[in-house]
């Protein structure tokens, strides 16, 4: 029941965020004079609409998205004689950028009030300090760190020698370790294969085991995480949220950047195991989403860091969306950005030479890419959903 709750806030969440993008781009619309003929949420027949002075408005059946219809949005349109004086693409480039920009500026706006709500109402989360004090003992060695052991791998350095949890590590072959950051130094240290002497301090005695290490995608593997103290959520007051906000959105577009680089590399890893051994390998589809939610929901976490874990997945699926939105491709919004730029530019470069003004683009030279980069993103999206169903992407333990 708690995963099913999750993905229904999901999706809620994210047909209220489709709901916002498309204001932001009715809202200036109908602000400039032109004709808003349709809002709709969802693609497909109908399912129930009605109109309130010009526009209609209503849920359609596929929830993979919404509209709006703006009369004369590109030349290839044909309108009525009636409505070509507010047809969108005979309106100034300033108020077309507007609104054009609008749904973008919406996604930020929806992640920046979330993140400022996040830090003001449950707090910034501080991750605590980790110890050398054993958390957790791993029982075998995994194929990679984020893979689950199975009944085939071999038992762990750490689990063979007998570590327990609640011991100490005071030293690591010859090294004396005072914090977890000195002790991952000395593992990193020594050699896959090579046996060390680990001391540790178990309920007051000093307890010497010898272990022998192993190797993880080529690291040093020990086999055990640290217990973490001083964690906890830190509220914040409005200049610090908004900082807070500031910098979650500014972390976030990085991430999405070394997702972009890093995802044509990990395609092909999408159905494997290590599947999120890499940034672009953590991508999802909105299947993938939902399902994290769910996963977010259902977990054992405490209510605070379900309600944080809930609110950063929104924000982190608004910010991804304004980002791809920018990016400078039809039917995106950024390409219609870059079509407006480029009139201005070619009327300033005519103007300079004593010509007119050439106008619009002709838009049917630009349909080829248009329809390229169509069949690029539907196959991009078609080959995450697939991933996200065989491999599906799991919460963080």
């Amino acid at each position: 029941m708690a995963f099913l709750l999750g993905a229904v806030a999901f999706v809620f969440a994210l047909l209220v965020s489709v709901m916002l993008h498309e204001a932001g781009h009715l809202i200036p619309a109908k602000r400039f004079g032109m004709k808003a003929s349709q809002y709709f949420v969802g693609f497909g027949p109908t399912l129930w609409s009605w109109r309130r002075g010009e526009t209609e408005y209503g849920i359609k059946a596929v929830l993979l998205g919404g509209f709006v219809k703006i009369v004369g949005y590109t030349p290839l349109e044909e309108i009525d004689e009636a409505d070509r004086p507010r047809a969108f693409y005979l309106q100034p480039a300033r108020r077309r950028a507007v609104v054009i920009a609008g749904g973008v500026v919406m996604n930020f706006v929806i992640a920046f009030v979330l993140l400022i709500v996040l830090a003001m109402a449950i707090g910034v989360r501080d991750p605590g300090t980790a110890t050398t004090t054993v958390d957790e003992v791993s029982s075998c060695v995994p194929t990679s760190i984020a893979a689950s052991c199975g009944h085939d791998r071999p038992q762990s350095p750490a689990a063979r020698a007998g570590l327990r949890v609640g011991d100490r590590v005071v030293v690591f072959n010859g090294t004396p370790v005072g914090d977890w950051s000195q002790l991952r130094k000395a593992i990193e240290g020594a050699r896959p294969g090579q046996s060390v002497t680990v001391v540790v301090d178990r309920s007051g005695t000093r307890v010497p085991l010898q272990i022998t290490l192993a190797s993880v995608g080529g690291e040093t593997f020990l086999g055990m995480s640290a217990k973490v103290v001083g964690q906890g959520y830190d509220r914040k007051g409005l200049v610090g949220a908004a900082a807070f906000a500031v910098r979650g959105i500014g972390e976030t577009l990085r991430g999405i950047g070394q997702i972009a680089v890093d995802l044509p590399a990990a395609v092909p890893k999408l159905f494997s195991p290590d599947r999120a051994e890499t940034p672009g390998g953590q991508v999802g589809s909105v299947v993938g989403a939902t399902e994290v939610s769910g996963q977010i929901f259902s977990s054992d976490n405490t209510t605070k860091d379900k309600i944080a874990l809930y609110l950063s997945l929104v924000v982190s699926v608004n910010i991804f969306l304004g980002a791809l939105n920018v990016l400078p491709l039809l039917p995106l919004d950024g390409g219609h950005l870059a079509v407006v730029a480029y009139e201005r530019l070619r009327a300033w470069w005519a103007r300079r030479r004593g010509r007119p003004d050439p106008g619009t683009v002709d838009m049917t030279k630009l349909l080829p890419i248009t329809y390229l980069a169509v069949v690029l993103l539907i196959g991009l999206g078609v080959l995450l959903i697939l991933a996200d169903l065989v491999n599906p992407l799991k919460l963080p333990q």
